[in-house]
């Protein structure tokens, strides 16, 4: 492993052959956190929420899903829900203790499914982040929309900024491009190119597709007893208001925050009151005594 400032970097060869790459930081002996970040975003979206998490002494272990950032592509181009529970599944087989799953939109349908079938090992707690089984078609368009446009790359790392910004209307331009350039790869061709592989959202977009999802994680919803959060941006189009009142009737224990000027991507639109919930929810759930300073 080589260090990050206080993460390191780590590979996990999975059960297919392909290798994962993770930043993992936070004592050893600590509470073990897994980041799983949504479609199209790598483990870079939740760096300052890995960093405050490992400074308060939990273990964490920010992955990148297979296919996107770091991690390698499927030559097959398996992307399934179930390519995507059995990857998880190495990673919890590495650690000596139950984790904390926190999943953003398809890291939170892996955990969910993945937890709700008894298909991983049990974790301690699960923390689903602007993710329900019944998600607006729209907002979820808009996100297939972004990641199918540009197949022929950007002349410049600006040019794909302009694409963010017209993707993300709402959220301040970066001055900088050093945040963007970890989800850009420029090829042989000097053209810049999204970090993921094409063929994650050849087929997930469909309607058939969407209903199949809903009607499997909702499944899996009611067979849910671990301690649970959902957090919502308050301003996200992805998930509304009435699909977290849907999941609440499947796990009616589940706790539930907005991050009130946030959208779908709840931890890059507002870190400082998205970190402030997890650790509440941590700290309720775990208790001081499961991780160490």
């Amino acid at each position: 492993m080589k260090s990050t400032d206080h993460l390191q970097e780590a590979r996990f060869n999975t059960s297919t052959g392909l290798t994962l790459v993770a930043d993992i930081g936070g004592p050893e002996s600590g509470q073990p956190v897994i980041l799983l970040h949504g479609g199209g975003q790598t483990r870079h979206s939740w760096r300052k929420a890995a960093l405050e998490l490992a400074g308060e002494g939990y273990r964490v272990i920010s992955l990148d899903l297979r296919g996107h950032g770091e991690s390698q592509w499927c030559p097959e181009g398996r992307y399934s829900l179930d390519d995507h529970i059995a990857d998880l599944n190495v990673v919890i087989d590495s650690l000596r203790s139950a984790p904390v799953l926190v999943g953003a939109s398809l890291g939170g349908v892996v955990s969910l499914v993945g937890q709700g079938e008894q298909r991983l090992p049990r974790a301690s707690a699960l923390v689903l982040v602007d993710v329900v089984p019944r998600m607006e078609a729209e907002g979820i368009q808009e996100i297939f929309n972004f990641m199918s446009a540009n197949p022929d790359g950007f002349a410049s790392v600006d040019a794909a900024a302009d694409a963010v910004a017209e993707y993300l209307p709402d959220r301040p331009r970066r001055s900088g491009t050093q945040g963007l350039l970890k989800n850009l790869r420029q090829r042989d061709d000097g053209r810049y190119y999204w970090h993921w592989d094409p063929a994650i959202h050849a087929h997930g977009g469909s309607t058939d597709h969407m209903e199949a999802m809903a009607r499997r994680m909702e499944k899996a919803a009611k067979q849910i007893d671990l301690p649970t959060l959902v957090v919502r941006g308050a301003q996200s189009r992805v998930v509304s208001a009435e699909g977290v009142a849907q999941l609440a009737k499947l796990i009616p224990h589940a706790s539930h925050v907005d991050v009130a000027a946030a959208g779908h991507m709840v931890a890059g639109d507002q870190n400082d009151e998205f970190n402030a919930a997890i650790l509440a929810f941590l700290a309720r759930t775990c208790g001081s005594e499961t991780h160490a300073r």
